[in-house]
Order: C-alpha cells, then structure tokens, then sequence
C-alpha cells in the first residue's frame, strides 16, 4: 500500500502536540501504512478481525457505562470503569470529533488490562489503526484477543 496525501497528512496529525501531547505513534518511526499492515496481520495470525474487537470492546464499555463512573464487574468475568472529562479530540485522519471517554477493562481471570477511548474505537474501527508501539493508547491486537477473550 502506498503513502497516499490522506495518510500523510494523517500521519503528520499524529505527531506530538498536534492533537494530544504524546500523539498517536510513540516511538514507533514506521510510517502509518505499514503500522496498520502489520497490525492487520497480526489479526490475521490470530485468527481475529477489526469487527469483532470493535463489537467486544463497544459492548464492554456499553455495560461499563452502568457503573456511573465507578468500576463494574460484567459477565463475571471484566472489571470495566469508564470515565469521562471535559473535552473533545479530533480524529487525525479528519473525518471526526469524540468525546473524551476512556474505558479501562481488566480481565479478572489473567489480570491483564487495557484503556481506550472514543477515538480509539473510531481509530480501529474506520481506519484499522491501533496506535503506534510506544503510544500510551496503543491497543496492542494479541493483548486485545488475551484481555477480551476473543478469537480463539
């Protein structure tokens, strides 16, 4: 897949400071086409796809938002919290503005953890972009499928 304007543009929006202080790619210096490949080959290793993450880490925060704040246990199985601060953040791509909602999930069975936000939902979702390595919202795909219990 090539560089195209869109995504360079997209990538020049991930830089520090631009939209958030850290930006969206760490200390990842690969350019954003082949972070999105290699995650999506990774998904593919793991026999998992965008759609089902997307569906589980929606529903999760869905149920989570029950707890008003505090944190929640759903199915026995996740403790979900989800939070939200004043503000919005502009989707790097430009096709979207999103709350400031971050959802926290550990998984009680192996203690393992993530955090997301409303962008990083639309991140994964519309653009299969999960952060760079080194970004403090990377949502890293196997860690997904561990921490969800999905695609096995």
């Amino acid at each position: 897949m090539k560089m195209t304007p869109e995504f360079q543009k997209a990538q020049a929006n991930m830089q520090p400071g631009i939209i958030t202080a850290d930006g969206f790619l760490g200390d990842d210096d690969r350019n954003l086409i082949d972070i999105i490949i290699e995650d999506e080959e990774l998904l593919s290793s793991l026999n998992c796809d965008v759609e089902t993450i997307i569906e589980k880490l929606k529903y999760l925060k869905e149920k989570g938002e029950k707890g008003l704040g505090e944190p929640i246990t759903v199915d026995g199985k996740w403790e979900v919290q989800v939070g939200e601060a004043r503000g919005h953040l502009p989707c790097p791509f430009e096709d979207g503005i999103f709350r400031k909602v971050v959802t926290k999930v550990v998984n009680l069975k192996n203690n393992e953890s993530i955090i997301f936000s409303d962008l990083s939902l639309h991140l994964i979702e519309k653009h299969h972009f999960f952060q760079g390595k080194g970004s403090p919202f990377r949502l890293d795909p196997a860690k997904l499928v561990r921490v969800l219990e999905i695609c096995k």
